[in-house]
This record gives C-alpha cells, sequence and structure tokens, in this order.
C-alpha cells in the first residue's frame, strides 16, 4: 500500500523523543519500555523514541541517526521528484556515532536550520540540495512543483538560490509555478527551446482547460495514467480532441512516462509537429 503524501506540517514537525524529553512527561525507563512493547512508541536508536504513526521513511532516517532530506522529503509531500532509490538523509556536520549507512542511502552533510529533534529536514535546505542531486531539467521541475503545491512563495524560491552556487542562478527564471505536474514543465522547456509562443492552461470554448496552446493552433496534454486511465477517461479525451479540430486545432498528447524515461525521443517528436508546420 503506498502512503499517502504527507502535510507539510506533519512531515517538517516530525520530531523524535529523547529519554529525558519522556522522562520530562512523567515517564520512567519502566513506562517507555512498557509502551514500546505495546506498539505505542518507537525505539529509533538508544535515548531516541518516536510515534509509530510517523512515515516509515521520516522513521527510517531517524534511526541512522539523521533527518528526511532532498528528494526523498519532498517525495513525501508531493513534490515531484525524479524516481530515485533508497533515501536522502541530511546529518549535522557535527554529528557523532553515526551508524553505517544502508546499502542504496545517501548522507548529506550540512548545517540545518530545522529543530535538533525535528526527522526531516529545513524545507528550503531540501529543495536546494535536490536542486545539486538532479538534473537542471528535473531540478526546474520540482521547484515548479513545490511552487504550485504552495510549499514555498516567491521569497522562499529567492532563499533556495540564496543557498546554491553561482552555477545554479540560471534556472531561476525558468522556473513557472503555473506548471501543473512535472511532465509539463518538460514539455514547456522543449517549447521554450524553440521559441514558441506559449499559452498555459488556456480555458477553449466548447473543449474546456488544455496544458498548452502553441502558437495559436497546437494544443499539447500531458497525460499520465493517473487522469486518463480507463474507457471513460479515453472517451472524454477523444471528444475533446474532436471539438478542438473543429475549431481548427491539432491536438497532441506525449505521454508522461516518455516524456520522463524517453525525454529526448519525445522532444525530437514534438519538434518535428512544430517545425513541419512552419516549414509550410
Amino acid at each position: 500500500m503506498v502512503d499517502p503524501p504527507l502535510t507539510p506540517s506533519q512531515a517538517l514537525s516530525a520530531t523524535f523523543l529523547s529519554t529525558q524529553g519522556l522522562a520530562r512527561r512523567g515517564l520512567d525507563k519502566r513506562m517507555i519500555r512498557r509502551l514500546v512493547s505495546e506498539g505505542r512508541l518507537i525505539r529509533l536508536r538508544r535515548g531516541r523514541y518516536a510515534d509509530p504513526r510517523a512515515h516509515p521513511h521520516l522513521l527510517d532516517a531517524g534511526r541512522a541517526g539523521g533527518r528526511l532530506d532532498c528528494v526523498s522529503l519532498l517525495a513525501t509531500l508531493g513534490v515531484f521528484v525524479r524516481e530515485n532509490p533508497g533515501l536522502h538523509i541530511q546529518f549535522d556536520r557535527s554529528a557523532s556515532r553515526i551508524p553505517p549507512l544502508r546499502p542504496g542511502y545517501t548522507a548529506h552533510w550540512r548545517s540545518d536550520r530545522a529543530i535538533s529533534e525535528n526527522l526531516a529536514a529545513d524545507l528550503i535546505g531540501a529543495l536546494a540540495q535536490a536542486v545539486r542531486c538532479q538534473t537542471p531539467r528535473d531540478a526546474i521541475a520540482t521547484l515548479d512543483s513545490a511552487w504550485h503545491l504552495g510549499l514555498v512563495d516567491e521569497a522562499e524560491i529567492a532563499e533556495v538560490f540564496r543557498r546554491l552556487p553561482h552555477r545554479h542562478q540560471t534556472l531561476r527564471r525558468l522556473l513557472d509555478r503555473r506548471m501543473e505536474s512535472g511532465p509539463e514543465t518538460l514539455v514547456r522547456l522543449i517549447l521554450r527551446g524553440l521559441g514558441c509562443g506559449v499559452d498555459v492552461q488556456v480555458q477553449i470554448p466548447g473543449v474546456g482547460r488544455v496544458d498548452f496552446v502553441v502558437d495559436g493552433w497546437l494544443i499539447i496534454e500531458c497525460d499520465s495514467r493517473a487522469h486518463h486511465e480507463g474507457w471513460d477517461a479515453q472517451r472524454r479525451d477523444r471528444r475533446r480532441d474532436l471539438a478542438a479540430a473543429a475549431l481548427g486545432y491539432t491536438t497532441i498528447r506525449p505521454l508522461a512516462e516518455d516524456l520522463l524515461f524517453a525525454y529526448d525521443a519525445t522532444a525530437t517528436a514534438i519538434r518535428a509537429v512544430i517545425l513541419t508546420r512552419r516549414a509550410r
């Protein structure tokens, strides 16, 4: 079963509880052992406990002695990131007695602005780290997604770039918070490279809202399995395409999986559609 995305408050405020902290709440060692045996408390490592209802990835980061970070934290929040096996975990530079990392785990050693007991890294720091860990194209899609979801505002986007080296600064002008998915960002970058006139999230009478209208004649819809699966969805899409054709539009529907995993071939096909029309 796939865990639902966490709300920002759930993920970013999740903390571990120290033995001393539990003692201040009136729990002695015997009571702590009983809560652990009953499954009402989880022992992460020596002297650290957590609520068992916390997301498993937060608990795993706590067991490793760090905080959930980078693409791993962002994915639990519903932000688009490139699929990445294993966990990205942030460790303070001064951390000691860290157990050996499990295979597939990635360590990020840096100072963090999160509360010391937090199981999640600071969100701005996690976004900046995700820019470093991904290709520029995927990094733009991640920042677009976080901005669109309302997890950060324009001032916080600026703070992300203040924490990044100079070589990443050119990405700032390529962001667009209107993008509703990672594949939409990838299509937008293709169109930008062609110098097209692009309107985003356009409402067309008789057709409905479409992802892109390019140069006034081409509709591009970014289809994913989540929103276009089943015959009912296919019938709806085909009727929309016919209505758009009656108004003089051509519609293409690149698959999200092709944009993610066959990007170059998909980009070449989209360019061919546009350049063939221009040649005419």
